[in-house]
């Protein structure tokens, strides 16, 4: 759980943000507004516009970047939903194979793995990754190579699983139909949380959408300096003004582009795929080496009983 923080610490925090990003664009608007300024002071004194439109034109901008921002987030949030569900449909097929399935050590292990495996490929897929380090340790190298070798590579990790669980009803004392038709329902939910996130990643929102509010934003802010000459007894603010009204209108602008995809690692707010995979693997790992331990556990306790009752 992440701890409060003041208003102050975040204010100041020196992680990467949107200001970095827009600072470059903010200082041309500024530097902008100053030769505006200076043509005005000494050269053209009627080089000015009325305040009026642009406080009608900065409300419907105002709302135009709102929504953007807004769109971005649900964006962002479904992402993060959908990779919840990967969490929850990977817990829900270890333990269904680890409470239903074969006592076989070896077939319990290699579904544990597997199912780990799939939410660090899907990681890699939605990353444009082709290369998945991590599998190494999970599947060994041979494995590894033969799943990155697939144009698909969480499909092929899918049909392993798919093997698996086909070799469990198939076997003696292994899965029942109902346990394997349920068992197959959580792994094809992973393919359906997979196929979200991937919607996501291939479908960003309209671009006319996003050129239409840049150019009005460009519009506003290079004309912003016109009509707020004549509007202080000290010139020189104009320039000021237009920088403290440019910069967060741009920061509110780059946070639409940034919260659009949530899965690129040069998003500045993007979704921590490598935490949440690497929990995921703690979690199904532990639970697979707990339940080895409680079923050694219950045989030693079943074999004591036996000798009292002897």
């Amino acid at each position: 759980m992440l701890e409060p923080r003041s208003v102050w610490a975040e204010a100041f925090s020196w992680q990467p943000g949107a200001n970095r990003r827009v600072l470059p664009s903010t200082i041309a608007f500024g530097a902008f507004a100053t030769f505006i300024y200076l043509l005005y002071r000494y050269r053209y004194p009627n080089l000015i516009l009325e305040v009026g439109p642009h406080e009608v034109a900065g409300v419907l901008l105002s709302l135009l970047l709102v929504f953007r921002t807004n769109a971005g987030y649900e964006r962002w949030w479904e992402g993060r939903k959908l990779w919840g569900g990967i969490v929850n449909q990977a817990r829900n097929l270890a333990l269904m194979g680890l409470a239903h399935g074969p006592a076989d050590e070896r077939w319990r292990e290699q579904l544990i793995r597997w199912t780990a495996a799939f939410a660090w490929t899907a990681k890699a897929r939605l990353r444009g990754e082709t290369v998945v380090p991590e599998l190494v340790a999970l599947l060994g190298e041979k494995e590894t190579a033969r799943v990155q070798a697939g144009e698909h590579m969480p499909l092929c990790v899918a049909l392993r699983i798919d093997e698996l669980l086909r070799q469990a009803c198939q076997g003696e004392n292994g899965l029942d139909r109902f346990a394997f038709l349920q068992a197959e329902r959580e792994r094809a939910g992973l393919i359906d949380h997979l196929g979200g996130c991937e919607r996501i990643r291939s479908t960003p929102l309209a671009s006319v959408y996003s050129v239409t509010i840049r150019r009005f934003i460009l519009f506003y802010l290079a004309t912003l300096p016109f009509a707020l000459l004549h509007k202080f007894d000290v010139e020189w603010l104009a320039p000021v003004v237009t920088v403290l009204v440019a910069h967060p209108v741009l920061v509110l602008d780059q946070l639409g582009i940034e919260l659009q995809q949530p899965f690129d690692r040069r998003s500045l707010n993007h979704l921590p795929l490598e935490d949440i995979c690497r929990n995921i693997e703690k979690n199904l790992l532990a639970l697979f080496q707990q339940m080895s331990h409680g079923a050694y556990s219950a045989a030693e306790s079943d074999g004591e009983a036996s000798d009292v009752v002897a």
